[in-house]
């Protein structure tokens, strides 16, 4: 059996306020498998696993320097992507 003892829980109000969303938001992103998290306690409340939000935090960086890159491609000229052609 895995050690979860050096797990770290967030509740969703501190996730939200490190992706700069809405708490409601942060529980969609768990039911939607972008985040790990449990309800945990009595009564039962969410929390997020910290290591979840980093690697979701990895994922979006990741996303958006592909779409950068992917933007910057589609704004290159056909030149400055086959070389200028000679007489």
């Amino acid at each position: 059996m895995p050690d979860n003892s050096d797990v770290r829980y967030l509740a969703p109000a501190q996730v939200a306020e490190l992706l700069g969303i809405e708490a409601d938001e942060v529980v969609e992103l768990v039911h939607a498998g972008r985040l790990r998290g449990a309800r945990l306690g009595s009564p039962a409340r969410w929390r997020i696993e910290q290591l979840s939000v980093d690697e979701y935090l990895e994922d979006q960086h990741e996303e958006t320097r592909r779409m950068a890159l992917w933007r910057e491609s589609n704004e290159a000229s056909f030149p400055e992507l086959w070389g200028r052609r000679r007489p």
